[in-house]
Parts: structure tokens; sequence; C-alpha cells
């Protein structure tokens, strides 16, 4: 079972069992690296060539005679050209799984939260209970003193016994008590109760890729910040693709392209972060979700960040969005509401909103501790 996806013209990665494949460049010159060797593929009609790059057996002597130092220096020279294209098939790659990894990220499935149940509690061990029990009973028995050891042996069975009905006893007590506690909490989580809300958020958001916090929970809504790096340290500079002759190429990226997977990143990271947030709260109608950019730190070493989107998500809007097609910027335009944010006209560039003009907002960023956020010490 398998995959396969094309990126751009002359680019698509494979994904099989023996792992992930990339192909570069049309049919008649095609790069091939990834899972299992790197090779280059050539083919015109029904007729195809295909042989693996640097992993050839060296040519031995021929008539006992040594090569002139041309062959031998072609010989090297080809040898550099495989391993400099090698390298750059490596590192086209790498880029385009980059590339990949920024317009999946949304892709992601959260299990909606169901009510938790305490675990059964472990039976007492019997053997090691009747073991000190019988220690104790045998004390200052003689070893040939038959019918008092058989005494005492049974007195023990039943000391050993009775503890064991004790222990279980007290074992689903405790079962029960946090089962208890568990139902109230549930009942509280899925009645919005704040402090159950902002907490379960809280632990979910703990392993989340871009640091986020749920800031308040009002009538069924929740308030979440976003802080999301800059587009330097997301958006690759270069992109693979082919020049007109077939070749392999790896061209810097305009920048309109790179603004514009920079801005699915940022709807990526928003949809993420409202998926989990609407999977494991499920008394939750609606959220608000301020995207915080990272902008580096002051003089003080305290952290800068400016407020690039802003974006309302009804839960029941999302019903019914087809993930694996439709991309991230267009679900948040489609699906969310009062969506807020400036992009340069040229280039389309996240620019800061002004929150002069959206009290709101600027109180839901003024909310957030930007330095715990970001993991300032």
């Amino acid at each position: 079972m398998g995959f396969s996806i094309k990126l751009a013209p002359g680019v698509r990665i494979r994904a099989s069992s023996r792992g992930i494949r990339t192909s570069l460049g049309p049919r008649v010159a095609r790069v091939h690296v990834g899972a299992g060797r790197t090779g280059f593929s050539s083919g015109v009609g029904p007729v195809g060539f295909y042989t693996s790059i640097g992993g050839g057996r060296r040519g031995g002597r021929s008539g006992g005679r040594s090569p002139s130092a041309a062959v031998y220096q072609r010989q090297v020279a080809a040898q550099q050209r495989q391993a400099a294209q090698a390298q750059r098939a490596e590192e086209a790659r790498q880029l385009a799984q980059a590339f990949l990894r920024i317009l999946e990220l949304h892709r992601v499935d959260f299990p909606a939260a169901t009510p938790p149940i305490a675990p059964q509690p472990a039976a007492p061990d019997r053997a090691t209970i009747y073991k000190h029990y019988e220690q104790h009973a045998l004390a200052g028995v003689g070893i040939f003193e038959r019918s008092r050891r058989s005494q005492a042996k049974q007195q023990a069975a039943q000391w050993a016994e009775a503890e064991v009905r004790r222990q279980w006893t007290t074992r689903c007590e405790q079962q029960a008590a946090w089962q208890q506690h568990l139902d109230q909490r549930w009942r509280q989580l899925c009645a919005n109760d704040p402090e159950v809300v902002l907490e379960t958020l809280e632990e979910a958001f703990d392993d989340n890729e871009a640091p986020s916090a749920a800031v308040g929970v009002v009538d069924g809504e929740v308030s979440l910040a976003v802080l999301v790096p800059g587009v330097d340290q997301v958006v690759p500079e270069r992109m693979p693709t082919t020049t007109q002759a077939g070749n392999l190429s790896l061209r810097k990226l305009p920048q309109r392209d790179c603004a514009g997977y920079y801005q699915q990143f940022v709807c990526g990271q928003v949809l993420v972060t409202i998926r989990e947030a609407f999977a494991v709260a499920p008394g939750l109608r609606s959220a608000r979700v301020a995207v915080l950019r990272h902008d580096g730190v002051d003089s003080y070493g305290r952290p800068r960040a400016s407020c690039v989107l802003a974006v309302r998500f009804d839960r029941q809007a999302l019903a019914g969005v087809r993930w694996e097609v439709a991309d991230a910027v267009a679900i948040v335009h489609d699906a969310g509401g009062e969506l807020l944010l400036n992009q340069r006209a040229r280039t389309g560039e996240l620019q800061p909103l002004d929150l002069a003009a959206e009290p709101a907002l600027a109180a839901l960023v003024s909310a957030v501790d930007l330095a715990e956020l970001a993991g300032v010490q």
C-alpha cells in the first residue's frame, strides 16, 4: 500500500512500505532519491533505462595497462558530477518534504473525547499475603510439630483470605471514588466550566509544535492564542523544480510564493489548534483565535510579537469540511467568520493588524502571557 503526490511539474513524492522516494525531472531525464539507492532513469515512448548513481564497481585494468591520465581525470570528473547530482537530489527531496509538511499541517485528526473510566483495580497478591501470615503463624512452632504446624497454616490461610477481601474492598472503594471524581469533571467539561476547560486545553496543547494557550471561556466560546515563528524560520528559500531541458534545479522561491506558503502554515496551525480544542472539550460551541507572530526580542530580552490574523469558528461550520483535499487557507476563509488579516498588496505578505481599531482583539492579546507562551525563562 502507498500513495503518490505531485508537488510541482517534474516533482513527485511516492510513499510505500519501503519508505519515501522522490522523483525529480521529466521522463527523459529523471533522478530518483529516497528509499533504496539513488538512481537515474531515461525513457522515450515504451523504452526506458534506469541506473543507480554512485554504486557501480570500479573498472578493472584492461590488458594489464593503466588507464591514461586523461581517462582517469574523466572518470574522477564523472564521479564528482554524480556525487554533486546525488547531493542536489537529496536536498531537493528534503525541500519537497518541507513544503509538503506545510501543506499537510491541518489534516491532523483528533479523536473526540469520551467519558473517562477509572481503571479496574489490581487484584491483591494472595501468595505474598499468605506467606506473610504463614511466617507469623509458624513463629515458635517446631519443624517436627506437625499438628501445630497444620493448625498454624490453616489459621494463616484464614487470615490471608480476610486480608485479601479487605484489600479488594478498599481498592474497589478507591476506584469508585475516583470514577465519581472523573464523572463530575466530565460533567463540568461538557458544561463548559471555565476552570476545567482551561486545564483540559492546557494539557492538550502542551506538546503542540506552535505554542498555544487558552485565554478564557465565556458562554461556550473559548479564546485562544497561537504563537508562530517568522516566515524565515518556516518557508525554505528555494524550491525544487526542473529546467526546460529537464535538469533538476533549486530555484529561489519568489516573494509572493513564499508569502503564500507562510499563510498556509499560519492557517494550518490555526486549524490544528481549533480541531484539537473542539475534540478534547466537547461542550465548546465556538472558538476565537488570535495568531501572534514571534518578532524576536527587545533590548531587555523580552519576546516581541505582532498579531497577524484573527478568526472565529463555530463547531458546526467545520462539520463536512473535506480535510483531505481542501487547503488550509481555503478552509479558514470558507468556514471561519470575522476574519481579520492584513496582506501587502504586491507580495501578499501578512502584516500586523491594527489593534487600536479592534478593542476585543486587543484585550485578548493583552491577556496572553507572551513570555510564558514563548517559553522564555
